[in-house]
């Protein structure tokens, strides 16, 4: 069976070193999570600490481990630019300061010795990483879980883009009916084991079960009766999927992942629709930090974020400008808020080929790690980008930005804030205006700070946040929001 161990405490962390130890050395000791922007990153300006760090710690595995199990270690978030070694050897390089990724360090780990684990993390601005300058701090350190992940020589992948190993695709059907269609991606499966799906009602009673023979790719289509909608803030319920990878009455893996059931669309006169029901969308932009902590939070502090929200009445989100923690999709998924997620494309565009390519990669994993959250409803492929000037060769980039995400998720719709400081017969202007799906113009107003004015780090914003309501509305005018009508949640299957 899968076991995850945290690695969060007992670190020593140097501030501007690069060197890898081959010890614990004596420096100061730190728990995860930690950044080292949290006094000098907010004020909002631009005067902290950039450059590489060290965290280092020991770790054991467990007695008596079965010697063919697969050793991997997990990191939900090192920011900006991360390298990983396992004594001594390199075992990761990680360019994006706001998804996960694994490592498989099975040949490197001593089952009978102590292991040295050794993270560099870099915040220095680089041109092949996003992003490259915004109104907001780029915090730098391990500043989310890590984690050391226990699987058998067969078992749910955990290396795709740092994907959780199953995607659930759902969509409302006639006579209060719903198609569910579960997808996994079994390593190694032997030709007589199978793959258990079953589907949970939110009271833990079994709603439907398959069982289907195990294969690289195992998909089960279920369609079930009398289902219970994730109707928003209204009634944000949630099924779970769970996943077992069976061999002779052994359970070798086991994987679940909650949805919601859901259907809905843009009408670029009327707004928002939920279900069927129209549903204005009303709420905040977030970012990821609080004073004195930055982006280093505690899950109870993702979560209360989320509670200060809904208190003031909000009923969606635009996270801003990354891809934010999974305990904080998880609670948005448990209130029903509707989510704009996005990847930090934003403010200036770097003509090095390779920063393009860190967009494709931010926003891969930013829907292949979140594609189970009902309460993601649209994509942000980019925010101001043009601020740091208009270029055709821009227009391109966003046009392969959009095709990705629709490649990838043809079951959301894609979005875009916003197109400014360029002069209307721009051929960003144009063109922005018929790129299928995309908002040629900003869909929310307000300040994008967290739920109150203390978690930010822009002091004209907390001063702002005071006096403005920050609202969401679909669409601002007819013209703010081109929709393709093919593009609403009913697409049957996620395109891994």
């Amino acid at each position: 069976m899968r076991t995850v161990l945290s690695l969060n405490n007992g670190w020593v962390f140097k501030k501007n070193e690069t060197a890898v130890p081959d010890h614990v050395p004596a420096w100061r000791p730190v728990n995860i999570p930690h950044t080292w922007n949290a006094y000098d990153g907010q004020d909002g300006k631009s005067n902290y600490f950039t450059g590489p760090c060290m965290y280092v710690r020991e770790f054991w595995l467990p007695d008596a481990i079965d010697p063919e199990t697969r050793v991997y270690v997990e990191f939900m978030g090192v920011a900006s630019v991360a390298t990983a070694y396992v004594n001594g050897t390199q075992v990761a390089f990680h360019k994006g300061g706001f998804g996960a990724f694994r490592a498989d360090v099975t040949g490197l780990v001593h089952f009978d010795a102590p292991n040295l684990l050794c993270v560099c993390a870099d915040n220095t601005n680089r041109t092949d990483v996003y992003p490259q300058s915004a109104d907001f701090t780029f915090y730098g350190g391990m500043y989310r879980d890590v984690n050391l992940v226990l699987v058998a020589p067969s078992h749910f992948s955990l290396d795709y883009h740092g994907a959780p190993g199953v995607a659930v695709t759902s969509a409302p059907g006639e006579n209060g009916t719903a198609s569910v269609k579960v997808q996994t991606w079994v390593e190694n499966a032997d030709p007589a084991d199978f793959v258990e799906v079953t589907l949970l009602a939110k009271c833990g009673c079994t709603v439907a079960v398959q069982n289907l023979p195990a294969a690289a790719e195992v998909t089960a289509d279920f369609t079930l009766q009398n289902a219970h909608l994730w109707q928003g803030v209204e009634d944000p319920y949630l099924y779970t999927a769970v996943v077992r990878l069976v061999r002779r009455n052994e359970v070798l893996d086991e994987l679940s992942t909650r949805f919601g059931i859901r259907e809905f669309h843009v009408d670029p006169q009327k707004g928002f629709y939920l279900n069927g029901k129209l549903t204005p969308l009303r709420g905040v932009c977030r970012h990821q930090d609080r004073l004195g902590k930055g982006n280093a939070l505690s899950r109870e502090e993702h979560r209360d974020d989320v509670r200060m929200i809904t208190e003031l009445g909000a009923n969606t989100i635009r996270l801003a400008h990354y891809q934010h923690n999974q305990y904080f999709y998880d609670a948005c998924d448990e209130a029903g808020l509707v989510i704009w997620a996005e990847i930090p494309f934003i403010s200036v565009y770097s003509k090095d080929p390779a920063g393009h390519e860190n967009c494709r990669s931010q926003m891969t994993e930013l829907i292949y790690q979140n594609y189970n959250h009902p309460c993601i409803c649209f994509w942000g492929i980019s925010n101001e980008i043009t601020i740091g000037g208009d270029s055709d060769e821009l227009v391109e980039k966003l046009h392969d930005l959009n095709d990705l995400v629709h490649q990838l998720d043809p079951t959301r719709l894609t979005t875009m804030a916003h197109v400014s400081m360029v002069p209307m017969d721009s051929a960003h202007a144009r063109t922005g205006r018929s790129i299928p799906c995309v908002a040629a113009s900003v869909l929310m107003t307000g300040i994008m700070v967290a739920a109150n004015g203390i978690l930010s780090t822009n002091a004209l914003a907390i001063a702002e946040i005071q006096i403005t309501t920050a609202t969401m509305s679909i669409p601002l005018s007819p013209q703010s929001f081109a929709i393709n009508p093919a593009t609403t949640s009913r697409i049957p299957v996620c395109s891994r």
